[in-house]
């Protein structure tokens, strides 16, 4: 049976725990409201891009003959699918921990996509340092890494990562360019995501109100090749937002369900300080009694 010294030093333990935890909890909800607000305000312009590309370039299509579909891939480097043995693959983790499994299952998902392409030569990017981490200790070979940037995340972190993206799809003649990450959809759900950033999907067919052309200038070709790296760019910087979102969330969680498990800890931990407590007084008093009967 433990002493009364040890089950105050170890509420004494947990209850400073507790407090940490909950400090904790509080800064990342605090973090977590600015962050839901920006990527809210970034989905409906990164989805808009999306839009605004395939309607562009199914503009430019729309007047060719039946080999359009075959033309389209022709528009841009971006465009086209390479027929190559080589893919590159973005991880989006987190730069700490303390985020329940957050990390774990993005690095899982990435090993599952690894394992799915093990035939392939793949380049590997990472952003955050718990992927960072994990697969230095396995041995991969990482041909980019970013770390702590999400203390302070902004564009110019997406368009870092995309132009190194861009270079090596255009310079190795990649496959495709495959992300995983984690999709904000609430504060306890988060979403894992694998998905396609290059090469960019083919556009809709445009439907018959559309088919009203504009007069455009500079040219749609022109528009079309300023218009490819930057969407590509505010995809990053969407799945970045995205990210950070719900890594803010996974902590969230898990410090208030840690808080919890605290204080529930320290409610038994005092019960048996107590009824530990008691049977000391209960046997002190039977020696006393029996002490004192032995005088008489």
């Amino acid at each position: 049976m433990s002493s009364l010294r040890e089950y105050r030093k170890k509420i004494k333990t947990i209850r400073s725990t507790e407090q940490i935890t909950k400090a904790m909890k509080m800064v990342a909800a605090a973090r977590l409201r600015r962050a839901q607000s920006r990527i809210l305000a970034a989905r409906p312009f990164a989805f808009k891009m999306r839009d605004l590309l395939s309607d562009l370039a199914a503009r430019i299509l729309q007047n060719e003959d039946s080999n359009a579909e075959e033309l389209f891939s022709t528009l841009h480097p971006l465009l086209r699918t390479n027929q190559t043995n080589r893919i590159a693959l973005l991880l989006v983790t987190a730069d700490k921990g303390l985020c329940g499994s957050f990390n774990t299952n993005l690095i899982k998902k990435a090993v599952e996509v690894l394992k799915e392409n093990e035939n392939k030569e793949i380049l590997f990017f990472v952003v955050g340092r718990k992927g960072r981490d994990f697969f230095k200790r396995v041995g991969a070979s990482i041909s980019g890494e970013t770390i702590n940037i999400f203390n302070n995340l902004s564009y110019i972190h997406a368009e870092l990562i995309g132009s190194e993206l861009i270079k090596a799809y255009l310079q190795n003649q990649l496959a495709e360019v495959v992300v995983v990450y984690n999709e904000f959809k609430s504060v306890i759900q988060q979403r894992l995501v694998v998905e396609r950033l290059l090469p960019i999907a083919k556009p809709l067919q445009i439907s018959q109100e559309q088919k009203t052309d504009f007069i455009y200038e500079p040219k749609k070709e022109l528009l079309l090749e300023g218009l490819l790296p930057r969407y590509v760019k505010s995809q990053i910087f969407r799945i970045l937002l995205e990210s950070s979102a719900a890594e803010l969330g996974a902590r969230m969680a898990a410090m208030d369900s840690a808080t919890k498990n605290a204080s529930e800890l320290i409610d038994l931990l005092t019960l048996k300080l107590n009824r530990t407590r008691q049977a000391i007084i209960t046997r002190e008093i039977a020696e006393l009694v029996g002490g004192a009967e032995a005088l008489k």
